[in-house]
């Protein structure tokens, strides 16, 4: 009986901790639009040493974290690659260092976020090239479709995107918004709420028209931006990682509400 009673009393207490931890991180999400913590594993996965050499040499966002954050993202990369598919289209053929640099484009978008493996998808398709589309019976370099659950990608213009880290033009970054985006708008947890609220005020943004003329004078954004809120929002990303003082300079508003976005405030980088 005793036994049974300490029992039931460390239910309860473990039931007021859980309460009052929500209280206090939906004040932190109500003043200050971020999760109390973001960073907590028991165990930390990693990765086998031919992939971490690559993630070491290869990952410019990974070189730049501190020692502790680098296990995290390290953790992050591989539990990544364990819990999608990976499926090649038309002969494409995934090496190790494939998947770690697909990963490092989610992982890196998702740095700042809690929960940060999603259901809006299961798997990540790659074809050699630009491919043709079933959906919308059109050739594309990326999609997500939420209906098949996968992020499609053309590995020519993935790879471009990471080699060429000035351009603005970044698929990964792209596609793996667009997913976000949708789970956002589907998921109760912390970090999803919090990128969808920003994802309505940057659509609130886009409604007013000296902003749209003003995006379109300043010459920055391809016109593809402008397609509509969903493209914007994704392109805006692509900025934000690549020219970031330019989005900064240009757009300060659109940057910050990125920065939060993303959780980015706290995050501190290597120059």
């Amino acid at each position: 009986m005793k036994f049974i009673y300490i029992i039931r009393n460390t239910s309860v207490a473990l039931g007021f901790i859980g309460v009052f931890v929500n209280v206090l991180e939906s004040l932190s999400v109500y003043f200050f639009n971020k999760p109390l913590f973001v960073h907590f594993y028991l165990t930390q996965k990693r990765l086998p040493k031919s992939k971490k050499q690559f993630l070491e040499e290869s990952i410019r966002f990974y070189q730049k974290l501190n020692d502790k954050q680098k296990r995290y993202f390290e953790h992050r990369v591989t539990k990544f690659i364990r819990n999608y598919d990976f499926i090649g289209r038309e002969g494409f053929e995934f090496s190790p260092e494939v998947k770690v640099l697909i990963a490092s484009s989610y992982v890196k978008l998702t740095f700042g976020m809690r929960k940060y493996l999603t259901n809006t998808f299961d798997k990540v398709i790659v074809y050699p090239k630009v491919f043709f589309s079933n959906t919308t019976k059109m050739y594309h370099k990326g999609e997500f479709n939420p209906a098949l659950k996968a992020v499609v990608f053309s590995w020519e213009d993935f790879l471009l995107g990471d080699v060429v880290l000035n351009d603005n033009l970044n698929l990964g970054i792209h596609e793996f918004t667009h997913a976000l985006t949708f789970h956002g708008g589907k998921s109760r947890d912390v970090s999803a709420r919090i990128f969808y609220k920003l994802f309505t005020e940057i659509t609130s943004f886009m409604k007013d028209d000296s902003n749209i003329e003003q995006i379109k004078k300043s010459g920055y954004f391809r016109e593809y931006a402008l397609t509509n809120k969903i493209e914007f929002t994704a392109v805006i990303m692509e900025h934000f990682f690549e020219t970031p003082e330019d989005l900064k300079k240009k757009f300060p508003l659109l940057y910050k509400k990125i920065k939060i976005m993303l959780n980015y405030n706290s995050l501190k980088l290597k120059s």
